[in-house]
């Protein structure tokens, strides 16, 4: 598995819970792809906008074996409607259009009752229009993306549910917004979003749809099920639909993209009054428990007890999630590669890393040096210091720390458990013994003994044989 690539800027992070919260999340998602068995996973962290640290894990492509870099781009799907919609923020600032106008004053064709829709209801999914057409087939690669006459037909429909009643995710109604930017300039929605978003925000890694040179492309992939991974090769243009879901980019310009959204954050393309405005709830998602909502281009909503923005976006064979942090000014990136990628999770599960470090504080006295990875046949183990406290508990459970015993170190290699769920070792000694050149090569916490992974692995295959082909063979297609 690749290690994780680390940007120039990581060593100068100045808050020592960042920094360690860092390390150790790029430990955790490298055990997370292997886990999952997914082909790669990209990475990106900044801080009011300007990048802090990034990684790359697996695969570009199995089928070339290409290993996965920062530097890949990927296909990040709906995340173009934040683009969009900064797009149409600037178009207000400069007085060229209002937010309260409706679509019928810029785009005509339209159906009576979608021309009356405004402007902010279509950013805020509240226009009630179809989210995909008559036929989506263009999101399983069965045919192109809605050409601009496409689009217009789709758009002389009336709408599905009355505008203005609840929140409803309309794909179409961004292609709306993407002809009315291309009626206020005058100018190709691609070629105006380059200049006027995607350069004057610096984002050297993005483009409005697919690349002109794939070199550099991440390929998406199939599921494991039902067909086994396959190679997408995401190389197909959107059409009509860049506003939509065409973009292209890097973890690490997205991460800085949206950070610079954050109200506080210097150096934004808009005001701060439009960025409060973009991240003030609109509707919400009651028919989820996830308790989500959704304001102008972006998600809104709550996670690890911080408030976030963001957006989520799914092209073919690529899962992509990116959110800010406000109250820490922290934007996180994670792109997966598969259609069955868990970036979601992931993401969120980051957090949780991220929020317990915040809490806890960088690691002090004895327990600097015990983060650290141990295996047994019954999988992983973390330990993971925070403060002046370790934790141990399994990474592959769903929400880091959820199940983790608390260790009270009492000297340089011993402790005790002092916190623990019923099923678990509460009071029982912890010590770790440390080999050659001081690297720790045994823990025991209880009766319970856990080595490194080429130990155990050693020790497991000695005991129960090596697999079989076959074996190696249902795993690699899993």
């Amino acid at each position: 598995m690749q290690e994780p690539t680390q940007s120039a800027d990581a060593d100068s992070i100045s808050a020592a819970w960042t920094r360690v919260a860092l390390d150790y999340l790029g430990s955790w998602l490298d055990f997370q792809v292997r886990q999952a068995r997914q082909p790669g996973c990209a990475v990106a962290v900044a801080q009011d906008g300007e990048l802090l640290w990034e990684a790359a894990f697996g695969r570009a492509d199995l089928g070339t074996g290409e290993a996965l870099t920062p530097r890949h781009r990927f296909r990040v799907a709906s995340l173009s409607k934040t683009l969009t919609a900064v797009g149409l923020m600037r178009l207000a600032e400069a007085g060229r259009l209002r937010l309260d106008d409706s679509a019928g004053a810029f785009v005509d064709g339209l159906h009576p009752a979608v021309a009356r829709v405004t402007l902010t209801q279509l950013l805020s999914h509240s226009a009630g229009l179809s989210r995909d057409g008559a036929d989506a087939s263009y999101f399983a690669d069965l045919r192109p993306f809605p050409s601009r006459d496409e689009v217009l037909e789709e758009l002389r429909r009336p709408p599905v549910i009355e505008p203005g009643l609840r929140l409803k995710y309309s794909n179409y109604g961004y292609a709306l917004l993407g002809l009315v930017i291309e009626a206020v300039t005058g100018e190709a929605y691609c070629d105006w979003t380059a200049r006027e978003v995607i350069a004057a925000c610096g984002l050297s890694e993005t483009t409005p749809d697919a690349p002109s040179d794939p070199s550099r492309l991440a390929r998406g992939h199939t599921g494991a099920l039902p067909a086994g991974r396959l190679t997408i090769p995401g190389q197909n243009s959107t059409e009509a639909f860049a506003c939509v879901t065409g973009l292209t980019a890097t973890a690490a310009d997205m991460a800085r993209f949206y950070g610079r959204l954050a109200p506080a954050a210097a150096g934004a393309l808009l005001s701060e009054a439009s960025r409060r405005d973009m991240i003030q709830p609109r509707g919400h998602d009651d028919d989820s428990a996830l308790g989500r909502a959704y304001g102008l281009g972006v998600h809104v909503g709550e996670t690890a007890g911080w408030s976030y923005f963001g957006h989520v976006g799914r092209f073919q064979g690529v899962v992509t999630r990116v959110l800010t942090l406000p109250e820490t000014g922290l934007s996180l990136a994670v792109i997966a590669n598969a259609i069955d990628g868990p970036a979601v999770s992931w993401i969120e599960g980051a957090v949780r890393i991220l929020r317990r470090f915040h809490d806890e504080g960088a690691p002090a006295g004895y327990a600097r040096d015990w983060t650290s990875r141990w295996w047994s046949l019954w999988g992983p183990l973390d330990v993971v210091a925070l403060g002046d406290k370790v934790l141990a508990y399994n990474p592959a459970e769903p929400t880091p720390f959820a199940e983790a015993i608390e260790i009270t170190l009492q000297g340089p290699d011993s402790g005790v458990v002092s916190r623990a769920p019923v099923m678990d070792r509460y009071g029982e000694p912890v010590a770790r013994r440390v080999g050659q050149g001081g690297r720790p090569s045994l823990l025991r916490i209880g009766s319970a003994a856990f080595g490194d992974e080429a130990a155990a692995a050693q020790r497991i295959r000695a005991q129960y044989g090596r697999p079989s082909a076959a074996q190696l063979q249902g795993e690699a297609g899993q």
